[in-house]
């Protein structure tokens, strides 16, 4: 398959999936779910496809026929698919390899859910958009498994990517699909991508719209509150139209639960610890959308206007330039994507009142974690981590490594034992 990108998720695949009779890959339209899949598969059941779907439907156990691994393409259209594939885990074979029997593939949460739910039998993986390190800029050279190794290893190398380069890695998307456009091209793919969104697979979510501007202002609104913990009555308050007038809650609340049945909205949850005696945190989720690149077109902002002056937008409170809420984005993106591959997963920690925050906390499975920062910027002073250094007093052997990405060229430790790594250097 020439041109493909190979993943952290296919590390994965060729882990799991001689050992497991079923994997679901799921994630947003466009992030190779299928070309991945498809690369593992002896027979494929493309489910977008209508004449295969309505010779699936009239008699579904057909799903099961063919050489392993069978790949069920878009299982959503035809939600019993899940079941017909549970069932043919329970009734496997009684000798010989149960694993690598079925992949299925799926870019929305069905309408109908399935009877049963599959814990047990089939197992799912999260797929997202190419982080920095899939995208072949930089050899990573700092390892996140490493550093959720507590042992705290040497951080070392050199990159030679700059600010502007991480703009246009911003603008540039991860969605494979898009990764050879440039200019208009890629600008007119991304609009296409978000006007699919709007007239064809949110009417398809059963959630027909009245007022199509109305979402396409609220996902602006979302996009303008990346990586904030902005309220959702803020966001729906920025989401005003031409006659200011605020869309009504019962409006906005569909707009976000069918975005996050499409994969579209990738929030990240709080850290909410119980094994320590941390108190007073925040539960809101910080703001993220699938891919740093929707932002960023949402908002109408290009490398030129990233990089010299914050673009007009809906107003939605955050701290410094939108630049830098869309440079965590892409680190998000990227830790997200390592701590999967990790076992290991992802959160943001913000008390009460603010005073203290830090971008992302990766957890293992024992509640130890790495404490991560992101920062615009090449240099990093004593108060870039002061936040670090207060849970390490906190957590004491439980915060296992600290860490700033920055969009500097050098990764090093600070004497304070904090490691400094650049966003492109930061790698599984």
């Amino acid at each position: 398959m020439p041109g493909y990108l190979r993943r952290l998720v296919d590390d994965e695949l060729d882990v799991l999936l001689p050992d497991l009779p079923a994997i679901a890959l799921d994630g947003p339209k466009g992030v190779g779910k299928t070309a991945t899949a498809s690369r593992r598969a002896a027979t494929v059941h493309r489910l977008d496809d209508a004449a295969q779907l309505a010779v699936l439907a009239a008699e579904p156990g057909r799903l099961t026929t063919g050489a392993p691994p069978i790949l069920v393409d878009e299982w959503q259209r035809l939600p019993q698919a899940w079941d017909v594939v549970r069932r043919a885990v329970d009734d496997g074979p009684a000798d010989g390899p149960r694993g690598g029997r079925f992949l299925l593939t799926g870019s929305a949460a069905p309408l109908e859910q399935p009877t049963h739910s599959g814990a047990g039998r089939i197992v799912t993986l999260r797929m997202r958009p190419l982080t920095l390190a899939e995208r072949g800029l930089v050899t990573p050279a700092v390892s996140l498994a490493e550093l959720l190794g507590g042992r705290r290893p040497p951080v070392s190398g050199a990159s030679p990517l700059g600010l502007a380069d991480y703009a246009q890695e911003i603008v540039a998307s991860g969605l494979p699909g898009l990764r050879g456009a440039s200019g208009r091209a890629r600008r007119a793919q991304l609009d296409g991508y978000l006007d699919r969104i709007v007239e064809r697979d949110f009417p398809e979510q059963d959630r027909p719209l009245r007022n199509p501007a109305g979402l396409r202002r609220w996902m602006t609104a979302y996009a303008a509150a990346t990586a904030t913990t902005a309220s959702f009555e803020t966001i729906r308050d920025a989401a005003t139209g031409g006659d200011g007038q605020v869309p009504a809650r019962s409006t906005v609340i569909p707009y976000r639960h069918v975005l996050e049945r499409l994969w579209i909205l990738d929030p990240v949850p709080a850290w909410l610890p119980t094994r320590n005696h941390l108190a007073r945190l925040a539960a809101p989720p910080k703001h993220h959308l699938a891919d740093p690149a929707l932002a960023a077109r949402l908002l109408g902002a290009d490398v030129d206007a990233l990089l010299q002056a914050d673009p007009l937008g809906p107003p939605v409170p955050r701290d410094g330039p939108l630049l830098g809420k869309l440079f965590e984005s892409l680190v998000t993106l990227g830790v997200r994507v390592q701590a999967q591959a990790a076992e290991a997963t992802v959160r943001h920690l913000r008390t009460k009142g603010g005073e203290r925050e830090i971008d992302l906390i990766v957890e293992r499975a024992d509640h130890r974690i790495v404490a991560v920062e992101v920062k615009l910027g090449a240099t990093v002073d004593d108060a870039d981590v002061r936040h670090l250094r207060w849970l390490a007093g906190v957590l004491g052997p439980d915060l296992l490594d600290a860490v700033v990405v920055t969009t500097g060229p050098e990764a090093y430790r600070r004497p304070d034992g904090v490691a400094v790594v650049p966003a492109a250097l930061l790698g599984p």
